[in-house]
């Protein structure tokens, strides 16, 4: 079991839990009765994505990476691969059990966004683009196709955040260029701004839109800026890993922002358990 949790990064499915709070609370729509399972579709989409990433690449870890466990003999290709595509399969069938086709209408583009990313697009130029759609479209599963339109706002930011961390990780095995990094730090302080600028609802939903982006600044911001001074491969991994975490807090503000500060606020919660589970497996 230890083997299949590397294989799909099992604690940073923890980070997509956040994406149909923050895309219902900018549609208006709270997360009740079946579609709460719909942060259950978000997890299952992504394990995949994470256990066909590692089917695709293993070639290339058994050079770069060879402790994964597709190349360290732990997990087969076959495996791996059937793995990625029952977890594709729960994934879309808790979205229509939860929203029956409103929801099945952005969770099967999601799938192949996923599936194209990391069978087609992951180390062509458009690859970063298209890990942004996906969290962008994992967003908008929250509203549905319905009510998209008024979670847009929300998902770009998401997808922002997410273009930057996944240009960044790159550099992962043999470090950034210093333009990158500072590129991506520039996108992270956007990001921040963005999220604070559009008005919330109240001055409790504004007030708690404000901790979480500050949060997400302060500590994506910092790792990140390290990434500037020092882009080698292990500051740009250790930037990387912060960056994934630092999706829960600008949930958190998104959330807020939205008009539902309490799940804000339980929602951030969920970072001190992903960092925890994050030592004993990494997310990235």
């Amino acid at each position: 079991m230890r083997a299949y949790a590397e294989l799909v990064r099992a604690p940073a499915a923890l980070t997509v839990l956040g994406d149909t709070l923050a895309g219902a609370a900018a549609a208006g729509t709270a997360l009740r009765g079946r579609r709460l399972l719909l942060p259950l579709s978000s997890v299952a989409l992504y394990w995949s994505g994470m256990a066909l990433n590692d089917w695709a690449d293993r070639a290339l870890d058994a050079v770069e990476r060879p402790e994964r466990p597709i190349p360290s003999g732990r997990v087969s290709p076959r495996a791996a691969l059937g793995t990625a595509v029952a977890l594709s399969a729960a994934g879309l069938g808790l979205a229509a059990w939860a929203g029956g086709r409103d929801a099945l209408a952005v969770a099967v583009p999601l799938a192949v966004a996923v599936w194209s990313y990391d069978t087609v697009l992951k180390d062509t130029q458009a690859g970063p683009l298209a890990m942004a759609a996906c969290r962008g479209l994992d967003v908008l599963l929250g509203a549905g196709r319905a009510r998209a339109a008024s979670a847009l706002p929300a998902a770009a930011v998401m997808a922002g955040h997410t273009l930057g961390v996944t240009a960044l990780s790159r550099g992962e095995v043999r470090g950034a260029s210093p333009g990158t990094a500072r590129a991506v730090l520039g996108g992270t302080a956007l990001t921040a701004l963005t999220t604070i600028t559009r008005p919330g609802r109240t001055w409790r939903h504004r007030l708690g839109a404000l901790a979480g982006a500050a949060a997400y600044a302060v500590t994506v911001g910092r790792a990140q800026l390290a990434a500037v001074r020092d882009p080698g491969a292990g500051t740009v991994r250790s930037a990387t890993r912060t960056g994934i975490h630092g999706m829960v807090p600008l949930q958190c503000a998104l959330v807020a922002r939205g008009g539902s500060p309490r799940a804000a606020a339980a929602l951030a919660l969920v970072l001190p358990l992903a960092r925890a589970l994050s030592r004993k497996v990494g997310p990235t």
